[in-house]
């Protein structure tokens, strides 16, 4: 592997990016999003599994679609930004196995227990979305995760007729310092962690 990032690349990723509640009116295009995913999608996942799938809420009739099932406090900035993504993540993931993990060939097997598929599937999912925020912030864009909707009209509306669910949302675009939070705390190493 190479040598770290330097600071600049890691303030980019991680200190100094923030959640934006606010946008400024910058479009983001087919090939900004395909960029953020070809990227994105390099980020492991147990056994390739790759279980993420993701709406990109981008022309204004999409917006529409959403804006209902976003909570009140969410609705106005997500209609804002240049790009809503909903992170979900398919239930359905083993039946690509056999293509994504292909040196397994009973991979898709490893599965068939409802419920640890779907946790499997939500883990996952999770990471995922969250390697789509980091390449989003590795390209120019900023983010705003956000969780605050209602996950079951998102899924009727947006994944009718797959065994796709959502997990959380994300607006992009370029933030603008308006209703941007001032820094909040984390916590320090020794209250979160331990070194067996």
């Amino acid at each position: 592997m190479a040598e770290a990032l330097p600071a600049p690349a890691l303030d980019t990723l991680f200190r100094e990016a923030r959640t934006y509640n606010d946008w400024a009116p910058q479009p983001i295009t087919p090939a900004n999003i395909q960029s953020i995913y070809d990227l994105a999608k390099f980020g492991p996942t147990a056994a390739n599994s790759l279980p993420a799938r993701f709406a990109w809420v981008v022309s204004e009739a999409a917006k529409q679609r959403l804006a209902p099932h976003l909570s009140e406090s969410n609705r106005a900035k997500s209609m804002k930004a240049s790009a809503v993504a909903i992170i979900g993540y398919d239930l359905d993931f083993p039946d690509l196995m056999p293509r994504l993990f292909p040196h397994a060939p009973n991979a898709k097997d490893w599965f068939n227990d409802p419920a640890a598929r779907e946790a499997s599937a939500f883990r996952n999912g999770t990471l995922q979305g969250a390697y789509v925020l980091l390449a989003a912030r590795a390209l120019g864009w900023d983010t705003g995760p956000m969780s605050g909707f209602n996950n079951a009209g998102v899924d009727a509306e947006f994944f009718a007729g797959t065994r796709v669910k959502s997990n959380f949302i994300m607006a992009l675009g370029r933030g603008t310092q308006e209703r941007l939070f001032g820094r909040l705390p984390r916590l320090d190493f020794e209250e979160a962690n331990q070194i067996l």
